[in-house]
Parts: structure tokens; C-alpha cells; sequence
């Protein structure tokens, strides 16, 4: 299998846990310089690792500046560099950091243009709003670029359908499994199946069976499974076709 989004060297151990469960590659992403350079290292030392570089929108309003935007760019021409983010705009935790975050996703969208990468999206409204996800939509819309990743995909129905417009994959992580996540198990059934992505986000979103404890990339295969039942299809079908979604979306086939 292929986890299209890990935060591996957030783990105590990335060598052991990327051997993990049979995994034939996975996406290390890089959401500020020093996680990006951190997943330069593991992409160059393991060839089943793959990295992105980006800023991650709750980091833009402290560390988008020149240096930073340098640094990225700088990184993003690197052989093992497959995409650009994750970015996106955040509303979670600072919903007065909006300008911060747009100014920062608008460049990176720019940067993934120049580049000629997938953009790597994270959008996440807080709790009874829908402002980043309309945010997002707004400056996917102004960009135009059409190589991307909807990660983790939150549900909004808006959102989803803008970025199929465009042409986006749309990745499925652990969370689609949690009993109360209907909009995101609605959003897992409709999703073309060759736009389809499986990620795990770990050490984040662990699914069922492992949720609460740290999630590892192998854990990816819990995800498969889930939505295979969602869909009615065999999982060593499911296995195959969104791998090949994976390689293509990146690059690597």
C-alpha cells in the first residue's frame, strides 16, 4: 500500500515504523522548513519515502516571511520533493490569523504552479462554521492550478466539489472510520475511484481499531478496509487502484 500523507519523522522511530505493515511507499510532508528538511533526510535515505515541502497554515502568521518563502523554494527543487504543502487555511484553533494564511496558501499555490506540483491542501473550519473551507475554495478558484490533493478530506460538500472540478485527488484518512463522521464517510462513497487517495496524517487521526494511540503509516490498511465496505469493493481491488492514483497524483508512475 501507499499513504499518500504521513508525518513520519514525527515518530520516536521512522526507520521502523515506514517498514511497517508492507508499505511500498509513502508521502513524509514537510510543513514548515524544519520538517521539510527533516523529510528531505528520510526521502534520501529510504527509497519507498517521498517528501513535500510547505507551510502549514497555522504556522504562516509566525513564520511566513522572506526567509522562510526562500528556504521553501530552495527545497522544492530537490529530486525527492514530489509536492508542495501541506497548506491551506485553518480556522481551528486562530481565526484571526485569516490574512496570514491566505497570503502564505496563495503563494504556495503559486510556488506548486511554478514547479509543476501537486499543492498538498489542509483546510479545517472551527466547529459550527464553514469559513476555511469557503476561504479555500475562493483561492483554489483564483489560482487555478489543476494538480492537487484535498487531504484529509473534511466533508464540506462545497469544497470537495470545487476541488473535483479542478481536477484534484482527494485523500481519506483515519477519521472516516469514527462513528459520527457521516459527512466524511458520504464525501469516502462518492469520490471517483480514480481520484481517490488513502493517507493515514500519523501520528494523527489513528483509525479504528488503533484510535487513541499514535498513528503509524502501516495503520493505512484500516482505512483500505473501511472503505472498501463503504463502497462494496474488494480491498485488493481498492489496494490497486488508489495506489495507482498515488504514484500518478505524485509523479511516480
Amino acid at each position: 500500500m501507499f499513504d499518500t500523507h504521513c508525518h513520519l519523522d514525527y515518530l520516536d522511530d521512522p526507520a521502523s515504523a515506514r517498514a511497517e505493515l508492507g508499505l511500498t511507499g509513502m508521502v513524509c510532508i514537510g510543513a514548515d522548513p524544519q520538517h521539510a528538511r527533516n523529510a528531505i533526510a528520510l526521502a534520501e535515505a529510504y527509497a519507498d519515502v517521498y517528501a513535500t515541502v510547505g507551510l502549514h497554515p497555522t504556522d504562516a502568521k509566525a513564520q511566513d516571511n522572506a526567509e522562510t518563502r526562500a528556504l521553501i523554494e530552495s527545497m522544492s527543487g530537490h529530486a525527492r520533493v514530489v509536492g508542495i504543502g501541506e497548506t491551506g487555511l485553518d480556522d481551528y484553533w486562530h481565526d484571526d490569523e485569516r490574512a496570514e494564511q491566505r497570503a502564505a496558501f496563495a503563494w504556495q499555490l503559486d510556488l506548486a504552479r511554478r514547479r509543476d506540483l501537486p499543492v498538498v491542501i489542509h483546510t479545517r473550519d472551527k466547529a459550527g462554521t464553514e469559513t476555511a473551507s469557503l476561504g479555500c475554495i475562493e483561492e483554489l478558484r483564483n489560482a487555478g492550478w489543476r494538480r492537487g490533493i484535498l487531504h484529509c478530506c473534511n466533508g464540506h460538500v462545497g469544497l470537495l466539489e470545487a476541488a473535483l472540478e479542478l481536477g484534484f485527488h482527494v485523500g481519506f484518512a483515519g477519521n472516516v472510520t469514527y462513528k459520527n463522521a457521516r459527512e466524511i464517510q458520504a464525501a469516502a462513497q462518492v469520490v471517483p475511484l480514480d481520484r481517490l487517495l488513502l493517507e493515514t496524517d500519523a501520528p494523527f487521526l489513528a483509525p479504528v481499531p488503533k484510535r487513541g494511540k499514535p498513528n503509524r503509516p502501516g495503520y493505512v490498511r484500516y482505512t483500505l478496509q473501511f472503505i472498501a465496505g463503504l463502497r462494496g469493493l474488494e480491498e485488493a481491488e481498492l489496494e490497486r487502484l488508489t495506489d495507482e492514483n498515488a504514484r500518478r497524483v505524485y509523479g511516480l508512475a
